[in-house]
C-alpha cells in the first residue's frame, strides 16, 4: 500500500489539507480540537515521520450509566474499559455513573462543562429535563449515542436491541412452552422507554393470538429487589393456577429467590433478560427457561464505533440494524 499524503489524513480527519499542512509543519493558528483530530488521523494512518505534540489534552468520551451496582451495567462498563484499551492513546474514555432517580442530576451532569468533550454516550433514562439536557448538549455540536435506553426520543443515535421484538419473542415462549393454560403476568421498570416497547410487544403478541393462555397482569418492580419480590409474591396469590412471568427489566435475583421458595415456582414458566450468575443458575436449577441477553459487549463497540466516526476518526460507518439478542437456554449454557 502506498504512504498515507496529506490528503488521506485531511479526509480521516474530517478537515482540509491546508489544516493537515499546517498542522505536520507546526505554523500555528488551528484550533486545538482540529489539531488533536489530525495528528489522530496521522497515527492511526501511520504517516511516516514525528509527530508534533497536541497542543493541549486528548480526546475525552464520557460515558454516563446508571447501576453500577447491577451485573448487566457491570458487564457495559467492563466492555468500554477493554474496548478503550484498544484504541489510539490520544483517545480517553471516560466511564462514570449517576443516580439512577435523581433526573436533576443526570441533566447536570449531562451538561456539564467542566472538561471538553469530543462525544457522549448515555445509559440513561428518559425525562423532559434529561431530553432538554441532551438537546442542549446536541446543539453545542457534541455527537450523543445512547446505549441501551434513549435518554431522548429526538437527539442522539440510539444502540440497542429490537425491544418491541424481545417483548413480541418472551410471548411467542410462553404461550408454546408454557406447561398448562392460564394466566401470565409480567413485570417492568415503568421509567424506561425500552421497558415499555418489550411490554407493547408481548401484550401485542397475546391481543393478536387469544387464546387460554393469556395475559393478565402487569406489574412496576422498579427494578428493586423489594418491589419485584412483592409484585410477584401478589400475582402468585392473586393467580393461584399462573403460568407465565416475563421481568421486562431487572432484579431476577429476587424474582429467582420468591420461586424458589414458592411451592408451584417450578410449574411457572419465566422468561427474563440477561445472563448474569443468578440468571444461568436460574435456567440450570429449572426455575427459569429462557434467558434474552442484550449482548452489552456489542452495544458498546458500536457506540464507540458511532462517535469515532462523528468525530471523524475513522472512515467506515457502522451498522445502523438493531443489534441481535441472545436467546439461552439451560441446554445452551
Amino acid at each position: 500500500m502506498s504512504k498515507p499524503n496529506y490528503r488521506d489524513i485531511a479526509r480521516h480527519a474530517g478537515v482540509g489539507t491546508a489544516t493537515v499542512e499546517r498542522v505536520l509543519n507546526r505554523r500555528g493558528g488551528v484550533r486545538p480540537e482540529l489539531v488533536e483530530k489530525v495528528l489522530l488521523a496521522a497515527r492511526v494512518l501511520n504517516y511516516p515521520r514525528k509527530l508534533p505534540e497536541a497542543h493541549r489534552g486528548l480526546l475525552r468520551i464520557e460515558v454516563l450509566m446508571v447501576r453500577p451496582e447491577t451485573t448487566f451495567y457491570r458487564r457495559l462498563s467492563k466492555a468500554f474499559e477493554r474496548i478503550a484499551a484498544t484504541l489510539d492513546p490520544l483517545v480517553i474514555v471516560h466511564r462514570s455513573f449517576t443516580e439512577e432517580m435523581k433526573p436533576e442530576e443526570i441533566a447536570r451532569r449531562i451538561l456539564s462543562t467542566d472538561l471538553p468533550r469530543a462525544g457522549l454516550i448515555l445509559a440513561v433514562p428518559n425525562s423532559p429535563l434529561i431530553s432538554a439536557a441532551v438537546q442542549a448538549v446536541v446543539a453545542r455540536g457534541v455527537p450523543v449515542v445512547h446505549v441501551v435506553t434513549r435518554a431522548s426520543d429526538s437527539k442522539g443515535e440510539f444502540v440497542g436491541i429490537d425491544n418491541y421484538a424481545a417483548g413480541r419473542t418472551a410471548a411467542h415462549f410462553i404461550a408454546r412452552m408454557a406447561r398448562a393454560e392460564g394466566p401470565v403476568v409480567a413485570l417492568c421498570h415503568p421509567i424506561y422507554q425500552v421497558h415499555r416497547d418489550r411490554i407493547r410487544g408481548f401484550s401485542d403478541y397475546f391481543h393478536e393470538h387469544p387464546g387460554p393462555i393469556a395475559f393478565e397482569w402487569l406489574g412496576f418492580s422498579r427494578d428493586e429487589e423489594r418491589y419485584s419480590t412483592e409484585s410477584l409474591s401478589f400475582a402468585l396469590e392473586k393467580y393461584p393456577h399462573l403460568v407465565g412471568l416475563y421481568n421486562a427489566g431487572g432484579a431476577n435475583s429476587a424474582l429467582i429467590e420468591v420461586l424458589r421458595r414458592h411451592r408451584r415456582g417450578r410449574d411457572v414458566l419465566f422468561i427474563g433478560h440477561e445472563l448474569t450468575d443468578y440468571t444461568s443458575a436460574a435456567l440450570r436449577e429449572g426455575i427459569m427457561d429462557v434467558v434474552l441477553d442484550q449482548a452489552p459487549e456489542a452495544q458498546a463497540q458500536r457506540a464507540l464505533d458511532l462517535i469515532l466516526r462523528r468525530i471523524g476518526l475513522t472512515a467506515i460507518e457502522p451498522d445502523r440494524a438493531p443489534i441481535r439478542f441472545i436467546t439461552i437456554t439451560a441446554e445452551a449454557l
